[in-house]
Parts: structure tokens; C-alpha cells; sequence
């Protein structure tokens, strides 16, 4: 099975990702390093590299492998940054952006998802997992060089915006429930530069200024 695994992360890459049209190399690279076998849970682990999101429990997912790529790629993470990642979930998130970026701060709402994921997460030395309302950001390490948020907000936090540094990166699914736009803006300064993307749609975003 493990043979398989390998074989199915490999075509995933190179269907989902280098198919839609993510070509950077290091990007590339984590996704066909990281098991993300190991993030979902047992009984869908022979789905775990299809082109889709997976239940994880407690009404939460692990998102499509695309999508997670484009959010990561929105970033355009060099390797030293310091990135807050907002819903830790099943932790395949941070795994992919510990190969990235130099110290990766991850948040989960709910502690039985954030124990899970922790110990997921507990052989990438670079990656800190904390429990707390996401959507407040964590103000402890900020700034931040790329804040992802993985769950929808009705409208993007200004508190999250407050933590990036100058010409930092926030990619952030905004909207209704169901059905949402993927946001990336861009601090500028005092100001923030925002740009739509494509239509989304993520589990809500819990805390005070999420759902």
C-alpha cells in the first residue's frame, strides 16, 4: 500500500497540480513529499489523493489538494518567511507549508481537532500549533510575511489585515455559507490591496468574527 501511496501523491501532482497550471518547483516538490495519507482518517485513506476535500470529523474537512496548492502558491513563499496559518484542521495544510517558509504558526478552534493535528505535525520542527479563535489572528508572533485562513468569513478580518507585515500576503475564502470568493490581499503600507480570485466553498470560519 505504501508503494500505491507513493504512486497516487506522484499522479495527484502531476493531474491536480501541474495540470491546472502550478509549476513552481518547491511547491511541487512538498506536495510530493508530504503523506497526506496520514491527515485523513483511516477508513478514507484510499481516497486521500483524490481531487476533492474529505470529512475529517466534528463537520470539518481536509481541502482539495488544488486548492490547498493555489492558497499556498498565493503566498509566493521564498523559505524564510513567517506565515500564521488560521484553521489548522487536519494539519495537511501546515505540513505543506512547513516545506515552505522558515516558521509556520497554525490555530484550531476546536481542541479535539488541534490535539489530533499536533501530533500529526509533531516531526516539522518549524510549525506551532495553538488552540483559540483563529479569527483574531495570533498576535503573539505577528507580523506575519503570509497569513491562509481555511474556513469562510463573511467579510475579512481587519484584526488578521493588522498582522501582516508591509507587502505581506492574506488568502482568505470570503462570503456566505456555501458559497464564497477566494480573497488575496496585499498590505500596502497603511493600506491593503485586495484581489478576487476564483468561487470557493469552505466550512465556516468559527470565533468573533467568523460564523
Amino acid at each position: 500500500m505504501k508503494d500505491q501511496f507513493e504512486f497516487d501523491r506522484h499522479q495527484m501532482v502531476e493531474e491536480q497540480i501541474i495540470g491546472r497550471g502550478l509549476r513552481d518547483q518547491r511547491l511541487l516538490s512538498a506536495f510530493e513529499s508530504v503523506p497526506r495519507h496520514l491527515f485523513v482518517p483511516q477508513e478514507d485513506r484510499q481516497l486521500a489523493y483524490a481531487d476533492g476535500p474529505l470529512p475529517i470529523g466534528l463537520d470539518q474537512t481536509i481541502s482539495q489538494p488544488y486548492i490547498v496548492a493555489l492558497m499556498t502558491s498565493l503566498l509566493k513563499l521564498e523559505g524564510n518567511e513567517r506565515v500564521l496559518e488560521v484553521g489548522t484542521g487536519s494539519g495537511y495544510q501546515a505540513a505543506i507549508l512547513s516545506h515552505l517558509a522558515g516558521e509556520v504558526h497554525t490555530i484550531e478552534y476546536l481542541p479535539q481537532l488541534a490535539a489530533r493535528a499536533k501530533q500529526l505535525l509533531s516531526g516539522y520542527l518549524n510549525v506551532f500549533c495553538h488552540v483559540g479563535d483563529g479569527s483574531l489572528g495570533w498576535q503573539e508572533s505577528a507580523p506575519y510575511d503570509g497569513i491562509i485562513v481555511t474556513a469562510a468569513a463573511p467579510e475579512t478580518p481587519q484584526v488578521l489585515l493588522d498582522q501582516l507585515k508591509d507587502d505581506g500576503r492574506l488568502v482568505i475564502p470570503i462570503g456566505r455559507r456555501g458559497y464564497q470568493k477566494l480573497e488575496l490581499w496585499t498590505r500596502r503600507g497603511d493600506k491593503f490591496d485586495c484581489d478576487e480570485l476564483i468561487e470557493v466553498a469552505f466550512v465556516p470560519l468559527r470565533g468573533e468574527y467568523g460564523w
